[in-house]
């Protein structure tokens, strides 16, 4: 009775483990036990690895989702600048400097992510990636106007950050310039100066590619 025990006890644990992985799996994280670390998928640093802290509510852009962004972007970002507000663990920021990008903005409030954004750019001799702690919405809501190509957001999915982040994000970009929001929930509506251009669904994350309005095209 004894071994029957424990047997069940070992299937329920690994039950659980499964369970948790999935989980993991679908939200875009990484599931337990896996490398805390994310992948570079194109440009001049393609595979190079960014480190991935274990923090509530950080949750990395899944590799799929990348990717089908930068393909809707044109994968070449000669010139842009950019700015990746709630940066965490810099993949979106990173991928962009990685494919041409003159300049990436990374804005993050956690201080030992900040200091982990540093090392890689360290590393990666990133020279177009800058590091700045701050809020990002209240830095986004303060920012010039029509100032990026490309405004990156992504914050944790259980924040209210993502609509006011999108509201101000759409001042910051040029005309005909993108602004990325990734949530756990379909946009419903575009806020004003904003059309949506792209949007998928990948297990729980909704990737949505917004458009500034230009003269000829009018939001």
């Amino acid at each position: 009775m004894k071994a029957i025990r424990e047997r069940a006890e070992a299937l329920a644990a690994a039950a659980k483990e499964s369970r948790a992985a999935a989980a993991a799996k679908a939200a875009g994280g990484p599931p337990r036990g896996a490398p805390a670390q994310v992948r570079i998928i194109g440009g001049q640093w393609k595979r190079s690895m960014l480190p991935v802290a274990h923090k509530p509510g950080l949750r990395p852009t899944p590799d799929r989702v990348r990717e089908t962004l930068f393909n809707w972007l044109g994968n070449e970002l000669d010139g842009w600048r950019v700015v990746d507000a709630y940066a965490g663990s810099g993949a979106l920021g990173f991928e962009a400097a990685s494919r041409g990008a003159a300049a990436v903005l990374l804005l993050e409030q956690d201080a030992g992510l900040v200091r982990s954004l540093g090392e890689s750019k360290t590393r990666l001799k990133a020279e177009a990636i800058r590091v700045q702690r701050t809020d990002a919405l209240s830095w986004l809501k303060s920012a010039p106007m029509a100032s990026f190509e490309l405004v990156l957001i992504d914050p944790p999915f259980d924040s209210e950050l993502a609509l006011p982040s999108l509201e101000a994000a759409a001042k910051l970009v040029v005309p005909g310039g993108f602004v990325y929001l990734e949530t756990g929930a379909e946009l419903k509506e575009a806020p004003a100066g904003l059309q949506l251009h792209r949007h998928m669904k990948a297990g729980t994350v909704h990737a949505h590619l917004l458009r500034a309005a230009t003269p000829e095209q009018p939001a």
